[in-house]
């Protein structure tokens, strides 16, 4: 492999979107979006892109690609949702050949905090802090506000094995070697792919393990065809639920970025925002993210829309990879029974059978997914500590932890809804 160069960006603006989204086994960004609505937030942007992923990368790779794109980086940075002043500054590292060519790349911020990365080190900063050390500024690898499991290790999908091996581990190595440089505590690498671990572990990366919960689509025609695999118990509470949401007189809208107008953007911006206030929080993301989304991948943001007498009551706001469907936020102007669980899921769920999507993870955390047919899933995040006294301690408390997350993921697998075969059908 010939020599490379590593250097940072203070912005993904400081490479082209063609050379990265290459990286992602993804085309550049394409022409205007044909026959946008009129009036629509795509209309009114002349180069809006829907950047529709290469169907001959990796399944990872197209999954991840609507937030590892430099669309959708670009807009968190534009929007001043993911900056220096929140705390997010962009570090983004290249590694790039004699002749300029960009061979691999690594999403990378300076974190002044911990918030908005859904893999809690706050205790490891208390205990920095006990110590009379400072944690922050940390480096972290991810996708800001997003737990969701992709590739962080971005290799030229045209590098033969053995070079992209070499590849990634030149990546991990220039970013552990500019950990030390800048004087961080430390560099985080939050829900990498199975495609990126071997690199990670292989340079001593400490492991950490957690539980979301995913749905998998086994080739269901219809949502009932779905339900049929649950046990009877259980298929009559999700039933009921359904029926108490549309008895109520509630039905649904499902519409993509690109066919809303600036006012329905403003209202559906309040659910959002809501939801954040009622909890004492700021909104992770502000308008002008989304409406940058709409116009340049209005394809990739799918909303569903609860409607009481024609007025919108509820919004859950989900994005699309080729793969998988994945549910994000939530708001709604009041509480109606089961709301909830059929604006957030079962929407999601029927979505994906309509459209054969294989997965939906509507995010982190929540047991009460589980009866309604999201099984446990295991994600995980990869940390470097710089100095080896904390390096030491953490490792050990990281391998306890993995294993009381799988105990906790046994557990949980015992009360999934779904019809187990009885012992006489299993000696048959």
């Amino acid at each position: 492999m010939t020599a490379l160069k590593a250097r940072t960006l203070g912005s993904i603006a400081e490479v082209d979107a063609k050379r990265w989204n290459t990286l992602l086994g993804a085309p550049g960004v394409a022409a205007a979006v044909p026959d946008a609505a009129p009036g629509s937030v795509a209309a009114a942007v002349p180069d809006a892109a829907p950047g529709s992923p290469n169907g001959n990368a990796s399944a990872a790779v197209r999954d991840a690609a609507p937030f590892l794109r430099h669309e959708f980086l670009l807009a968190l940075e534009e929007s001043g949702c993911a900056t220096a002043r929140t705390g997010w500054a962009p570090r983004h590292l290249l590694l790039e050949d004699a002749s300029g060519a960009l061979k691999a790349a690594l999403p990378l911020y300076l974190k002044s905090h911990s918030r908005g990365e859904f893999v809690f080190d706050f205790s490891w900063a208390n205990a920095y802090l006990q110590h009379g050390l400072h944690y922050y500024p940390k480096l972290l690898s991810a996708v800001p506000f997003t737990p969701v499991t992709g590739p962080r290790l971005l290799i030229d999908p045209r590098a033969a094995a053995t070079e992209r091996r070499a590849l990634e581990d030149a990546l991990v190595k220039a970013a552990m070697h500019y950990a030390r440089a800048e004087r961080v505590s430390s560099w985080h690498v939050l829900f990498p792919g199975d495609e990126n671990l071997e690199a990670l572990r292989g340079a001593g990366l400490i492991e950490r393990r957690d539980c979301q919960f995913h749905w998998h689509n086994r080739g269901y025609e219809s949502f009932e065809a779905f339900l049929a695999t649950f046990t009877a118990e259980k298929r009559k509470k999700a039933k009921r639920e359904r029926r108490r949401v549309a008895e109520a007189g509630i039905e649904f809208d499902t519409r993509f970025a690109g066919e809303l107008d600036e006012a329905a953007w403003r209202s559906i911006y309040e659910f959002y925002a809501d939801t954040f206030y009622r909890h004492g929080h700021e909104p992770y993301l502000n308008l002008r993210f989304f409406k940058l989304i709409a116009a340049r991948m209005p394809e990739r943001l799918m909303l569903k829309i609860a409607r009481l007498a024609g007025e919108p009551i509820a919004v859950a706001i989900f994005f699309i990879g080729d793969e998988a469907l994945y549910g994000r936020y939530w708001g709604a102007a009041g509480h109606y029974h089961s709301l909830h669980f059929e604006t957030c899921y079962y929407q999601g769920i029927d979505f994906c059978i309509e459209r054969g999507l294989e997965r939906f993870e509507p995010g982190t955390q929540g047991e009460h997914k589980v009866p309604r047919g999201f099984v446990p899933a295991i994600t995980v995040s990869a940390h470097d500590i710089v100095d080896p006294r904390f390096a030491a301690a953490i490792r050990d408390y990281a391998a306890r932890e993995a294993r009381g997350v799988d105990r906790y993921a046994a557990a949980v697998n015992e009360h999934i809804p779904y019809h187990r075969p009885s012992d006489e059908e299993l000696r048959l």
